[in-house]
């Protein structure tokens, strides 16, 4: 019974640091989903010219086509009427 009293603390220690070292070791994610639905139409755009706002456009059209925006979202890019 002296030895199970030992061992409690140690595993109520060991538990939560084991937890958080496996937590903090994990590397970052593929992104390559979210660029292929974003794209890289943005790279160097600054929104002055018409074909700036193509490439706009069309980053807000793999937005909205994968959900990230909600329709009314959505909706709200086109009311402007810039075309």
């Amino acid at each position: 019974m002296k030895q199970r009293g030992t061992l409690t603390p140690g595993a109520l220690i060991l538990i939560p640091v084991l937890l958080l070292a496996g937590c903090g070791i994990s590397g970052p994610a593929d992104v390559s989903g979210l660029r292929g639905i974003v794209g890289t139409e943005l790279a160097g755009v600054r929104g002055a010219t018409q074909a700036d706002q193509r490439r706009i456009d069309r980053t807000v059209v793999g937005l909205c086509a994968a959900a990230v925006w909600t329709r009314s979202e959505c909706a709200k890019h086109g009311e402007r009427g810039h075309d």
